[in-house]
């Protein structure tokens, strides 16, 4: 059975919340892809980065569900229930 995300309730009508990756911009460092959360708009770099402030985001606020800010993606991940949706 394939595994779904019950967290759908906190996905929010967002924006992001920089243009690149918050933190890293304030701080002069470089990413690699960008990821949003769904409920708050925080724009972080993902784990392929040095940094990973989108899962450090996570860690912080609890926000279940990021979405990708690639060009020509349309993903999201639940970081609770481990599950890609598109």
């Amino acid at each position: 059975m394939a595994r779904q995300c019950t967290h759908l309730d906190s996905i929010h009508q967002v924006t992001p919340s920089a243009n690149g990756c918050e933190d890293c911009l304030k701080t002069g460092e470089s990413w690699v892809h960008l990821r949003m959360c769904l409920e708050c708009g925080y724009a972080g770099c993902c784990d392929t980065s040095k940094n990973k402030h989108a899962t450090k985001h996570y860690h912080a606020t609890h926000h279940p569900i990021i979405q990708s800010l690639q060009p020509g993606e349309n993903w999201r991940w639940c970081y609770v229930d481990q599950v890609v949706m598109t």
